[in-house]
């Protein structure tokens, strides 16, 4: 179904009710996967050209949750793998399309998201890290309750490493022995010291492009999160295909475990 036309309009309108209806996730995983695939698809000049238009997308799905008064959302955008996996110049295309979009999008006056970074900026270049630290800054104060948080330079095992690490240090400056810190050791301690610290786990994790697998993505934070898997390449995702993310969330029962 084409997204446009009356039948569509009629159709995302029908869905949008029933999802309303039912219980909503309070914090959303995106894993925007598929812009070069999708670029290829379309006949683009290189297949590059795919985070532009993925990049661009994410405004207008975070409309769809903000219309929703879904508060928390959080996108996959590179990672650790992406950084060192992929031509240079690919990579610097993506530096340069995070940057424009910290710039001209996130970071804006009138911005209705919080930005949060999960990740490390150390691995970027140091324009790309700057436009970051500048848009999260320029929404410290953003009072709307909206979170967004872009994992950047990310890897999920390695977040975990630097959680340990850091709780470690902490431990270590409070004056406890090794033996005395795994004495007490408790889940509760390692999330203080995770990327997302402060934050709702995701209660639904979607991955677009056909891909079924969570690529290192928030391992610890989505340990009872229900997944969602979509066949349609990102920059193609459809308000009807998130909307039938909802509604096969509101239609499982969350066992957390147990």
């Amino acid at each position: 179904m084409k997204a446009s036309g009356p039948l569509y309009a009629l159709y995302a309108r029908n869905l949008r009710k029933q999802v309303a209806s039912g219980p909503l996730p309070r914090h959303i995983g995106l894993i925007m996967d598929g812009n070069r695939r999708w670029a290829r698809q379309m006949g683009l000049a290189h297949p590059g050209l795919g985070h532009q238009h993925g990049a661009d997308h994410v405004e207008e799905v975070l409309s769809w949750c903000e219309l929703l008064g879904i508060r928390h959302v959080s996108v996959f955008v590179c990672s650790t793998e992406n950084l060192t996996g992929r031509s240079d110049a690919e990579v610097a295309f993506l530096m340069q399309v995070i940057e424009t979009v910290a710039a001209e999008h996130l970071a804006r006056p009138d911005a209705r998201w919080r930005l949060h970074i999960a990740g490390s900026l150390d691995l970027l270049p140091e324009s790309t890290a700057h436009a970051l630290k500048q848009a999260v800054e320029a929404t410290r104060e953003c009072t709307t309750g909206a979170h967004l948080t872009l994992a950047i330079g990310y890897g999920g095992r390695q977040e975990v490493v630097d959680a340990v690490r850091d709780l470690l240090s902490e431990q270590a400056a409070a004056g406890r022995t090794l033996d005395e810190v795994a004495d007490t050791l408790s889940a509760d301690d390692l999330t203080r010291h995770l990327y997302t610290a402060g934050q709702p786990d995701p209660d639904l994790v979607i991955r677009t492009s056909g891909e079924q697998r969570m690529s290192n993505f928030l391992l610890w934070q989505s340990a009872y999160s229900e997944l969602y898997f979509c066949d349609t390449y990102w920059p193609a995702f459809r308000e009807i295909d998130f909307l039938r993310a909802l509604r096969s969330f509101a239609a499982r029962q969350r066992r957390y475990g147990s």
